[in-house]
């Protein structure tokens, strides 16, 4: 048995949502000296290179998580053409969204229903689209941006384990993104709908959007929140954070050109064009 098999074979019975509630208690500790330790630590062992945060003094942040979820100098991500990077991490799969399956990894598929949490209707609008999974790494910056300019109709909490989401995970623990704990939220673009799936993982304290806060954690139920007033949001702005990291998940009901120099498990940034949107052919009026 491989390394990789056991890491992800011994994560089945661990409890994961107690272990994941304790590290978050810690990262939100106050105590300047044990903070600041575990700051540092972390970006030894990362090597986190804290000349890009807006705040580069480790001992300035008030906790462990807000140096996880630092911000950017303005000009350390510039926006690219097209389709956006919403995270910056592995483009570990995509490409096109085939009779409701997604790629998790080689000899893994993953329903788009199940994704979206049983939602069949909403798999719908993805059927013969695109998507494309960002593994955030422990390393890389944790707040997650819009592909593209869009206005939310819907966010979904579906509660799951909390599996790791590294390669180690990805490649043997089955359905994997529609096992864990995630968050769906669903808008209106000018290409169609796009989903941006927050997916929860080990360790991983809480997710946040823009709108709402901290959203997770939550239990129970599959929990459909809509908005009395619209939420819009430009391409390229922030609209979530990780509080220690994960995996996104973008599906959009259109096909997406990708751009010919990105494979299977090539690193990208926050703002880096992974494509574009055919053009649309309108008739000719005469």
């Amino acid at each position: 048995m491989s390394l990789a098999k056991f890491f992800a074979l011994i994560q089945y019975p661990i409890p994961h949502h107690l272990l994941s509630r304790l590290v978050g208690c810690l990262a939100e500790t106050r105590v300047a000296w044990l903070k600041n330790a575990l700051i540092r630590a972390f970006i030894k062992v990362f090597k986190v290179d804290m000349g890009e945060a807006a705040e580069p003094d480790p001992t300035a942040y008030a906790t462990f998580n807000d140096f996880f979820t630092r911000e950017l100098k303005p000009d350390a991500r510039p926006l690219g053409e097209g389709l956006l990077c919403p995270a910056d991490g592995n483009l570990s799969q995509f490409g096109p969204v085939e009779a409701d399956k997604l790629l998790q990894a080689k000899g893994h598929r993953f329903s788009m229903i199940d994704l979206l949490g049983g939602d069949a209707e909403a798999a719908k609008r993805y059927s013969g689209g695109s998507y494309a999974n960002v593994y955030l790494s422990p390393k890389d910056y944790h707040r997650v941006h819009m592909p593209l300019a869009g206005t939310l109709t819907e966010m979904v909490y579906v509660p799951g384990r909390l599996f790791s989401v590294n390669a180690a995970t990805t490649d043997h623990v089955p359905n994997l993104f529609a096992r864990n704990e995630r968050l769906v939220c669903h808008f209106d673009t000018e290409h169609g709908p796009m989903a941006v799936v927050l997916v929860g993982a080990m360790i991983v304290a809480a997710i946040e959007t823009v709108w709402a806060g901290q959203v997770t954690p939550l239990s129970g139920q599959v929990q459909r929140i809509r908005f009395d007033q619209p939420v819009h949001l430009e391409r390229g702005a922030e609209m979530g954070r990780f509080k220690l990291g994960s995996t996104v998940v973008l599906a959009f009901g259109g096909k997406v050109d990708f751009d010919a120099a990105l494979a299977p498990k090539t690193k990208v940034s926050m703002g880096q064009s992974l494509g574009g949107f055919p053009q649309r052919n309108t008739p000719d009026f005469v």
